[in-house]
């Protein structure tokens, strides 16, 4: 089909008229200016879904010759929201050992085997040609060290040390990984004011379940023993508070905040230029203690929103101050 769209686009529509949908479709950059001419000649809109892997490639290719006609969408795995409309609530260690390729919901592979191919046929494939990767032992190893450290503030000196690559070689690997949705960094919330609050970003994995594999976890019960077991947690309830806001068409407006006396909240979120902090737990068992941090962020900030704590428990509750979430509900933070 490839050959077909670089070789003879008129032929390649004729045999898929619209509506149709098209992969990958910045490798077949020729094609985007016949659709530009079938966009222009139709009123009708949503007549041609283009999807791609890479947001820089894609957003090149389109930009170009489709200016004006798109509308750009970020999708990420399946959400907990969607996982739950759909009647699947496995449990906290389950979810995490699986983690949410829509193939582990509609074909009986294991997660395991999954992100073995996912790795083997995209990351080592196609990443290798966006990043010029000469050394492929290297760049797992690095991805394996990215994973030890998910839900960290990045320090790229130590990741260099660590991996045994350049700061200039793992700036230009991290810019794409993020640019392939493979993972993302939640930046630190300050205001100008605060000159103590750090000021580097920490790193998530856009599919939990990747991270998992890749710390080399095999089971879900080692999910639950594993020392970043909470770690993998908050990296899992903040990818959901960033699908809710991408899936409602909403710019991330998402970060931490940390400062040099060790306060931190794991997530805030600027809704309509107020600040709702979150903390995040793993724990089953609610304890006054997951608040503390949510009380000195709003003795911090004025004019913030009630705080809340998303946890593994299924206890929930509502006061002025706190909303007590279970993990499966985290999409209800971004509603106010």
């Amino acid at each position: 089909i490839r050959k077909l769209a670089q070789s003879d686009p008129k032929a390649f529509f004729s045999a898929y008229p619209a509506p149709v949908i098209i992969d990958e479709v910045q490798r077949v950059p020729e094609l985007l200016s016949y659709i530009q001419v079938f966009a222009d000649a139709t009123e009708k809109r949503g007549q041609y879904i283009l999807t791609g892997s890479h947001q820089l490639d894609l957003a090149t290719a389109v930009s170009q010759s489709l200016a004006g006609r798109t509308a750009l969408l970020r999708l990420l795995p399946l959400s907990l929201a969607e996982l739950k409309d759909a009647g699947v609530e496995n449990s906290r260690d389950d979810i995490l050992f699986k983690g949410f390729m829509p193939r582990l919901y509609h074909e009986d592979i294991r997660p395991g085997t999954l992100y073995s191919e996912y790795f083997q046929n995209y990351i080592e494939r196609d990443l290798r040609r966006l990043a010029s990767i000469r050394n492929l032992l290297l760049f797992e190893k690095f991805l394996r060290v990215l994973a030890g450290r998910v839900g960290q503030v990045i320090n790229i000196s130590s990741l260099s040390g660590d991996v045994g690559v350049s700061r200039a070689t793992l700036n230009e690997w991290l810019a794409v990984l993020e640019a392939s949705f493979i993972i993302f960094r939640l930046p630190p919330w300050f205001e100008n004011t605060n000159k103590r609050a750090i000021k580097t970003p920490k790193l998530y994995f856009t599919e939990p379940g990747l991270a998992v594999w890749l710390l080399e976890i095999e089971t879900p019960q080692q999910v639950s023993r594993d020392p970043l077991m909470g770690n993998l947690f908050e990296n899992m309830v903040v990818a959901e508070v960033l699908k809710a806001r991408l899936n409602a068409g909403q710019m991330p407006n998402l970060y931490f905040y940390r400062d040099s006396k060790g306060n931190e909240v794991d997530l805030v979120l600027r809704q309509h230029r107020r600040l709702k902090p979150v903390e995040i737990k793993a724990a089953m068992t609610f304890s006054p203690e997951m608040t503390r941090g949510l009380k000195h962020f709003h003795g911090q900030f004025s004019d913030t929103l009630p705080g809340a704590v998303v946890y593994a428990g299924d206890v929930e509750t509502q006061s002025e101050t706190t909303q007590l979430l279970n993990f499966y509900n985290t999409s209800e933070l971004v509603k106010i």
